[in-house]
């Protein structure tokens, strides 16, 4: 009867109704909450899974990694190279990887805080600078490889698309395919910047012009000139300009290092073109420095006591200990 009582107040009244009807019955059920749902049970714990550890700190996009990793079957263990990118407030890092089971392998690197050598010392996080990192990481890897002279690259930079082509005879171009990492691809964003440099370098990396600064989502239209600006740096000097004319004291603030350079918006294409001849004349890495035998590092550890230096110690804590408590 109780029974048929539940499941017609379940079907006729509401569910607050039927709350009451249940504790009239059984008052001590007050404590219990009835009609509550367990969704976190023993069972639901025993299966769950828990995601890679660079996923749980948000790091590292898995979809897009397999992606780029996973080599086609019939190419058997032949590396398959990724260019990525990554940008931090202060620098900008390019890298040639592979991808295996220990880990990635880096082959080749670049860094934007290695352009002072170059003459760029000022401004290395922008789109020139990112173009000058790629650009960098390309020549140094083909010079690696010995392909340097063979596949030179875009050298009059004009903005528009290029693509290296493969040689009739010998060793093809390098391949390696745009590593983004978790940054928004939107169009004009500097990470298209490095990809321009490495593929004027003379690098095949798969890409089009919908991302470059100067494409039209709507007519559809790529105006080569806009990218070009971008690459030597000039809406850096347009913006320099605007606020020198506009706000003095805003331009003192944030173009002190550009003011004590010398570099002004009129100089800036020559500023840029200089970095890139620079960069394509000698792209090795700075050596590394060498210590003279028996060089001993500098310790900062404090130096371990023996245990006659223990013991010592140990007698002037119980002196000091009992002068103290005779003082008392």
């Amino acid at each position: 009867r109780t029974n048929g009582m539940v499941a017609f107040c379940l079907w006729y009244g509401s569910v607050q109704q039927t709350n009451h009807f249940l504790l009239s019955l059984w008052p001590q059920a007050e404590a219990t909450m009835p009609f509550v749902r367990v969704i976190k049970n023993k069972a639901y714990f025993k299966r769950f899974q828990v995601k890679y550890r660079r996923r749980r700190e948000g790091k590292t996009d898995y979809y897009a990694r397999k992606r780029l990793c996973v080599q086609d079957k019939n190419k058997y263990n032949t590396p398959k190279y990724r260019m990525i990118v990554r940008f931090t407030n202060k620098d900008v890092i390019c890298q040639v990887a592979y991808a295996r089971l220990e880990g990635d392998i880096i082959v080749s690197a670049a860094y934007a805080h290695e352009l002072p050598r170059y003459g760029v010392k000022v401004g290395l996080t922008n789109y020139a600078a990112a173009y000058c990192t790629g650009l960098l990481l390309a020549r140094r890897l083909l010079a690696k490889y010995k392909l340097a002279e063979k596949y030179v690259g875009q050298t009059e930079v004009d903005g528009e698309h290029f693509c290296v082509e493969d040689a009739d005879s010998g060793p093809h171009a390098f391949r390696c395919y745009l590593d983004t990492g978790l940054a928004r691809t939107t169009t004009g964003a500097r990470i298209f910047g490095a990809l321009k440099g490495a593929v004027d370098g003379g690098l095949n990396i798969p890409h089009n012009t919908k991302r470059f600064p100067g494409y039209d989502s709507e007519t559809k239209d790529f105006n080569a000139s806009v990218h070009r600006e971008h690459i030597f740096g000039k809406h850096v000097g347009q913006y320099m300009a605007h606020l020198k004319e506009n706000d003095g004291e805003a331009f003192q603030r944030q173009f002190s290092r550009f003011i004590k350079e010398g570099i002004e918006a009129d100089n800036m294409e020559a500023y840029y073109t200089k970095a890139h001849a620079a960069i394509r004349s000698d792209p090795s890495p700075k050596a590394k420095k060498v210590h003279p035998d028996g060089y001993k590092q500098k310790s900062y550890a404090r130096a371990r006591l023996t245990r006659t230096q223990r013991q010592g110690k140990v007698a002037q804590k119980k002196v000091a200990y009992l002068h103290k408590q005779q003082k008392a």
